[in-house]
């Protein structure tokens, strides 16, 4: 069981490799691999190609959208003729014609005459029928009217409108030479003519999905053994096409039921080499990281999203593959991490997106590039210019890399896809939002970034604020510090934002006590003058474990309190040890060393020396270049000499070029110049 508890760590790992693997190869598309990689406008690398199988060749999608428009452009729709509204309408004109025509005021010869031009008006009407609602899209084109269950094709200008009525009326009135009863008939057929034609939306619907479904996706088939393509041949529109097709049917005839398995372990096997190798990466070169299990969870989830939105993209539509914006993967870390890692993590997601994206070369030659600038590039991303600038540069190469792989598949810049272009665009846009995604990550995961660090770094910050107003020898001190500690960081390549806000709040456990350290000591009168040294040794001791609670407290990110926790060390507090031992008595040197632990990065090995450094120098009375250049040797060979930096990631080079740093700045703080001659 002990065993068990001091490997859960490892056995984790192993779970949140087993599971990583598992989702990847789950969110893949179903279906084989193609074991030939060919491009348009590329020779054909490999032997003479001939068809395993017999196989149709595939039309391009911009030959089945043109045959498409051509079906919809020459489909007739459906119109459907009201035969119980024309009849009601022949059914009223008696009753409308008695009500206009009266027998008294004409003759039966007049009458009969009068009633049968008015029927051959309705007849000439309701011949085609009336339109309940013109479409203005249809003029000039033939339609089908349904008449009596039957479907006649007609033209659609033999459809009238309401308006057309009065026209036609005219014309038959005048062609029978009674253009003087037109009022009378206006009058008969103001509330008598009504429209009895409709468009059938679903019947014209139907019909025209009939006709698409016959459009052939195919062009033409390839019969098993016919050479496909020679070696060396150039891969053109036409044997692209061909060879497209191959691949599809290839690999939909590879995912059957008895090679299911085996394609599967295939793709398990090959995800898990890839993410063997970020273990193996993180083991050997980022140990530090390897050991935190919150870390490298970090790690795994973003590679699982990137990979599962890209799969959901290529799913909807491959075309739109571009859109997903993963430059933000190296972004982020490279942000909370190193720019090496950013970029290694990259390339593996992008190796292992290339099982799934279409032209996988193309796109995984595109991402490395764009990874790579996104790596150079980004710097300092808390200034926002920065994050614009990058983005900029980060379409650009996308937007000028797909333009070249145009170029050698079509031979010019013709026929460019411009919706990939404004893909491009989006992609940027979409990249931007990676700082409150960066700001989502620090609270979910409990890392820091760089916007956070300056954030804490200002000194008008309540915490900070406090510690001025209330230890203000302190805070002077804090600040010499995080000069030189940031000086010193910035000449060996460290972080110097996280060393210098480690340097502003490395003292805060001194909120708690502050007149018990000196430079807050305004009086000549010591309260350490009432407390025996081993007392004394204590309240100094405690101010990094008060320290620890304060910042805890008030919500500081623990790469700044492992800043607190360490500047000490496990250092002895020496004054107050040596003063115990001139009391006499037994005197264990546990009582007066610090907790520690030593410093454990060179970021937490500059703070021990920069503090160690300002502090004592305050004891200096007449400082001289000789004076100072040995009083830095000496403090720091002492931390050397008590084995503190053994933990430290720290070389002597670089030591050797802090103490440079140090002597130099107290240099410039003690204003030592040359003695002039009275």
């Amino acid at each position: 069981m002990d065993r068990l508890y001091k490997n859960q760590s490892l056995l984790y790992k192993y779970f949140l490799y087993v599971v990583s693997i598992f989702c990847i190869v789950f969110f893949f598309p179903k279906g084989g691999k193609f074991k030939y990689e060919f491009q348009k406008g590329k020779p054909w690398q490999y032997e003479n190609l001939y068809a395993p199988f017999d196989f149709s060749v595939k039309k391009t999608q911009e030959e089945i959208s043109a045959e498409k428009q051509k079906v919809i452009d020459g489909q007739l729709n459906y119109y459907r003729f009201n035969e119980a509204t024309a009849k009601e309408v022949f059914d009223e004109y008696d009753t409308e014609f008695v009500k206009t025509f009266k027998p008294e005021e004409h003759s039966t010869a007049e009458l009969a005459m009068l009633k049968k031009t008015g029927q051959d008006i309705l007849d000439r009407i309701y011949e085609n029928g009336i339109l309940q609602k013109s479409n203005s899209n249809e003029i000039g084109k033939q339609v089908y009217l349904i008449k009596q269950n039957e479907a006649y094709q007609i033209n659609y200008d033999d459809l009238y409108r309401v308006r057309d009525v009065e026209g036609l009326m005219q014309r038959i009135l005048e062609k029978k030479r009674l253009g003087s009863y037109t009022n009378a008939f206006q009058s008969v057929f103001f509330n008598l003519i009504k429209p009895n034609v409709e468009y059938d939306e679903n019947l014209s619907k139907m019909a025209l999905e009939e006709e698409l479904s016959k459009l052939s996706l195919t062009r033409g088939t390839i019969d098993e053994g016919k050479l496909i393509i020679a070696k060396g041949e150039v891969v053109e529109s036409d044997n692209y096409m061909i060879l497209e097709s191959l691949k599809g049917e290839f690999e939909s005839e590879l995912w059957a039921s008895n090679n299911y398995y085996y394609i599967l372990a295939g793709y398990t096997v090959l995800v898990a080499l890839v993410l063997m190798m970020l273990f193996l990466f993180l083991k050997k070169y980022r140990n530090e990281i390897f050991e935190n299990g919150t870390k490298v969870t970090f790690i795994f989830i973003n590679i699982l999203i990137m990979v599962f939105v890209t799969t959901l993209v290529v799913k909807y539509n491959e075309a739109f593959v571009f859109v997903v914006p993963l430059c933000i993967l190296p972004l982020i870390l490279k942000t909370f991490f190193d720019a090496r890692l950013g970029l290694f993590v990259h390339v593996l997601t992008v190796l292992i997106l290339g099982f799934v994206v279409p032209n996988s070369f193309e796109y995984i030659f595109i991402q490395i590039i764009a990874g790579i600038v996104t790596i150079l590039t980004v710097s300092e991303l808390y200034k926002r210019a920065n994050l614009f600038i990058s983005v900029g540069q980060i379409t650009l190469i996308y937007i000028v890399g797909y333009l070249a792989f145009h170029i050698i598949h079509e031979g010019n810049l013709d026929n460019i896809i411009w919706l990939t272009l404004g893909l491009f665009l989006l992609n940027g846009m979409i990249t931007l939002f990676v700082q409150p995604l960066i700001y989502i990550y620090e609270k979910i995961f409990g890392l820091v970034s760089d916007v956070s660090l300056l954030e804490l770094s200002d000194t008008n910050s309540k915490l900070l604020k406090e510690l001025s107003n209330r230890a203000p020898g302190t805070f002077n001190h804090s600040l010499q510090v995080a000069n030189l500690a940031e000086a010193a960081a910035n000449e060996i390549g460290a972080n110097a934002m996280l060393v210098r806000v480690g340097a502003l709040y490395h003292d805060i456990g001194k909120l708690s006590n502050p007149t018990y350290f000196t430079e807050n000591q305004i009086t000549n009168a010591n309260p350490h003058d009432d407390l025996e040294p081993r007392d004394s040794a204590r309240i100094i001791i405690n101010h990094v474990i008060e320290g620890i609670e304060i910042a805890r407290k008030n919500n500081l990110p623990d790469r700044v309190i492992d800043f607190i926790r360490s500047h000490h060390g496990t250092t002895l507090v020496y004054y107050f040890y040596k003063k115990q031992k001139e009391l006499g008595g037994e005197v264990k040197q546990e009582d007066f060393k610090y907790p520690g632990p030593t410093p454990f990065s060179r970021e937490t090995a500059i703070l021990m020396m920069a503090d160690s450094v300002e502090a004592a120098s305050k004891s200096l009375k007449n400082p001289t270049f000789m004076v100072l250049d040995e009083f830095v040797d000496k403090i720091i060979g002492g931390q050397m000499a008590a084995n503190q930096f053994l933990n430290a990631n720290i070389t002597f080079r670089e030591i050797e070029t802090i103490k440079k740093i140090f002597k130099h700045r107290l240099t410039n703080i003690y204003h030592l110049r040359v003695e002039y001659p009275e």
